[in-house]
């Protein structure tokens, strides 16, 4: 690591530490409290407490939080097909550490809710990114450091290239990934489009009524397959397993991946922000991009989109079999970078 975030990295250990230490922290529940047996698992499976609702925008948004009221605002966006828990060892470092960690489940995924039937299952980049502008108005957030990977990452890259008044800094797993309909129908090199084989799935009517069908069995092969280093055990997804039981999660999951491929249309409202995404505008707040050494999904290699990034600006490599899902498998690096970026 650089010299540079020594400091910071001694700094949260410590607050790792506390936060062990103290059982339970801001929401979150320690596996003991759980009635989890020893050495049922190698990791410890904490669980989030009550979550909080707030209407925004489109939604009623379910939310976890953790930390002060009063600290620097953290937004943390999960991806697909995952769900907040892969924040629950990130929320209590952070939480030490003096941040307001905020954990929103996106549309289509646990206890979030459309606030109207005629709202379309929309999934399209803009819906996402509009979802968290919304949540941060109606939390009275001006500025926030964003974080995510997968979905949650692009929206975050969205947040900072078309808000950046809103974002103090962006931490992103797997670097730049805002897209637009017209770069994704160039096609690929078939071993790439081999890695998007879910994708043309989705394409079809089969492809929808299959995930609807087999949803958690889906999941989980996605799990293993975009993670393939990661020893994850029945009771940590059983732990996320009902987020995917939302009433719309199919068909937003199904739209997203449809929208992508210029099969299905977006919102006539998000016209204008598309356009301005699909010039992949440059992102100047201070970000740190992350990788996982064993990322079984399909991503940019670094050097693609180091340029896209024209402020303070570092990429990590994690090493050990750390696959997509990198928060969740590399907790403590995660954290650092969200502490790092904010002393850019």
């Amino acid at each position: 690591m650089d010299q540079t975030f020594e400091p910071a990295r001694r700094r949260l250990l410590g607050h790792l530490g506390a936060a062990l230490a103290a059982g339970t922290v801001a929401g979150i529940v320690p596996a003991a409290a759980q009635g989890v047996s020893p050495g049922a698992s190698p990791e410890p499976r904490a669980s989030f407490g009550p979550l909080k609702r707030v209407r925004a925008g489109d939604l009623e948004v379910a939310y976890a939080e953790a930390g002060p009221a009063d600290g620097k605002p953290v937004l943390l966006l999960h991806g697909w097909p995952y769900d907040i828990h892969s924040y629950v060892d990130v929320a209590p470092v952070l939480a030490q550490a003096g941040y307001r960690v905020l954990i929103p489940s996106l549309r289509g995924y646990g206890a979030t809710r459309f606030l109207s039937e005629a709202t379309p299952r929309n999934g399209q980049q803009a819906a996402l990114a509009h979802d968290a502008l919304a949540l941060l108005d109606a939390l009275s957030i001006e500025r926030v450091l964003v974080a995510g990977y997968d979905w949650g990452a692009r929206t975050a890259c969205i947040l900072a290239a078309l808000w950046p008044a809103r974002c103090k800094g962006l931490v992103s797993v797997s670097g730049y990934l805002i897209g637009s309909q017209q770069a994704n129908a160039m096609p690929l090199p078939p071993k790439a489009e081999l890695q998007w084989w879910y994708q043309f799935y989705f394409a079809t009517e089969r492809g929808r009524e299959g995930y609807a069908r087999y949803t958690r069995e889906f999941v989980r092969l996605i799990w293993e397959l975009a993670s393939p280093q990661w020893r994850f055990d029945d009771a940590t997804f059983a732990r996320s397993a009902p987020a995917f039981d939302n009433p719309d999660h199919v068909a937003v999951s199904i739209h997203n991946y449809r929208w992508r491929l210029g099969l299905a249309q977006g919102e006539a409202r998000f016209d204008e922000t598309e356009r301005r995404l699909a010039a992949f505008p440059v992102i100047a707040v201070p970000t740190i991009t992350l990788e996982g050494d064993a990322n079984g999904a399909p991503h940019p290699d670094p050097a693609a989109y180091a340029k896209k990034f024209s402020g303070p600006y570092a990429h990590r490599t994690i090493t050990g079999g750390v696959g997509h899902n990198l928060p969740q498998e590399a907790p403590q690096a995660f954290a650092q970078a969200v502490v790092d970026v904010d002393g850019f």
